[in-house]
């Protein structure tokens, strides 16, 4: 396989159509490998649009999905994230790239090792991966100035809203299956949030999402 030429076609054919054209995620997606971060037996699949599965039972986003949050959620040099399920630590890549620092949260022992490998194996040295859950927030390092949730929730839970700060960004998949947004949260004053929906999807919840309970009283 010629792998600059399916990184290319990754590229041109699956992300650009699905309105990801800021040429700095573009241009980023060329710098940081995304075969690094694939598990060894899926590494012909590292640029294919498909989830790729993951240690225990998780999975990759679709290429198109990861690109597409990086874009939306605008961030710059100067500013902190927190991400919500590292995975095999491409998303924390990226990030990293793009901001000053990101705190990644994992829940699975295998994945967060798994993610600080592939992510010392490329340089990457200004993310932190800690051990917990993350599907009520994470109070460690806030406020932050961009959220990204690297799976679904059947609702925003409150301290994510409380966890960023004015001006910051929460990327969000947000429903039950099968019909779930992919939403945009920015929080423009300390009492207001002005949210927009980016796509429809489908996405495995979070793990330890909490349910909304479906009685009615």
């Amino acid at each position: 396989m010629n792998i600059e030429q399916a990184r290319f076609n990754m590229i041109e054919q699956q992300i650009r159509p699905w309105d990801v054209l800021d040429q700095d995620v573009l241009n980023l997606l060329q710098v940081v490998k995304r075969e690094d971060f694939v598990p060894v037996a899926y590494k012909n699949l590292a640029f294919v649009d498909t989830e790729i599965p993951l240690p225990g039972g998780e999975n990759m986003l679709f290429p198109r999905m990861e690109a597409r949050l990086l874009q939306e959620v605008g961030l710059k040099k100067h500013e902190n994230v927190l991400e919500i399920g590292t995975g095999s630590g491409y998303m924390a890549a990226l990030l990293a790239y793009k901001g000053r620092y990101v705190t990644s949260v994992e829940v699975l022992p295998e994945l967060k090792a798994l993610a600080e490998k592939n992510l010392a194996a490329n340089g990457v040295s200004n993310v932190t991966v800690e051990l917990g859950n993350g599907a009520q927030g994470w109070a460690k390092a806030a406020p932050y100035d961009v959220i990204v949730i690297s799976g679904s929730l059947p609702v925003l839970p409150e301290a994510f809203l409380q966890q960023i700060k004015v001006g910051g960004r929460i990327a969000a998949i947000v429903g039950e299956g099968p019909y779930m947004t992919a939403q945009l949260i920015t929080r423009v004053s300390d009492s207001a949030y002005d949210t927009k929906a980016l796509f429809e999807t489908s996405v495995k919840p979070l793990a330890q999402a909490l349910t909304p309970s479906h009685f009615t009283f």
